[in-house]
């Protein structure tokens, strides 16, 4: 800000920051980044959350004299009334914590992430013509299939291929966690050997 205190404010930083990254986390260092670029605050803000930062801290001359920290976590950015939820912690006590809190933004984001995966799953689809009604119905976010199939090769293949490819669909994974297949394959009408997710090709 070209202000006479910018240059202790930056040395608090980099001493703060020199301090985070002697901690470790996920059996790892911590890694810090002290963005000194001449971007305005809510700029620098966003950029951080946009490239997935957990946390983010903003020290100003304020929070350098009562030895605080400004932090907001990247999975819970809001209060209720929609106002950014920024923290002003004590530093000496928000140091230590952060292992801990990185463990808890992780869990929290991969719960959340689960959840939705598998809420856009849809399964009991046994029927091609089902897979067909499924798509038509043009979803802005269709979600996927978990269908069964016998493991076809060559061009019993080739043609599953084609028929996927008229719907724009791609055959995405097997899942680890998927049920046994107990059922026919929905593309030759054989025993099914295993499960898989199909989705739309964007």
């Amino acid at each position: 800000r070209d202000n006479p205190e910018d240059e202790e404010v930056l040395d608090y930083c980099k001493a703060l920051a020199k301090e985070i990254a002697g901690l470790r986390a996920f059996d790892e260092p911590v890694r810090v980044k002290v963005d000194v670029s001449g971007a305005k605050t809510q700029t620098k803000r966003w950029s951080w959350v946009k490239k997935g930062a957990p946390i983010i801290l903003e020290i100003g001359p304020r929070d350098m004299a009562e030895d605080k920290v400004a932090m907001i976590r990247r999975d819970a950015l809001y209060q209720d009334s929609g106002k950014l939820d920024t923290k002003f912690l004590a530093k000496g006590k928000f140091i230590p914590e952060i292992p801990a809190l990185l463990l808890d933004i992780q869990t929290k984001l991969h719960a959340e992430a689960s959840e939705r995966l598998r809420s856009n799953i849809t399964r009991g689809i046994e029927h091609w013509s089902d897979v067909e009604r499924f798509y038509k119905e043009n979803k802005k976010y269709p979600g996927w299939l978990e269908v069964q199939w016998c493991r076809a090769t060559g061009d019993e293949l080739e043609a599953i291929e084609e028929r996927l490819k008229k719907l724009k669909l791609t055959i995405r994974n097997v899942p680890v966690d998927a049920g046994a297949a107990d059922g026919s394959c929905i593309f030759t009408g054989k025993p099914a050997v295993e499960r898989i997710i199909i989705g739309k090709a964007y």
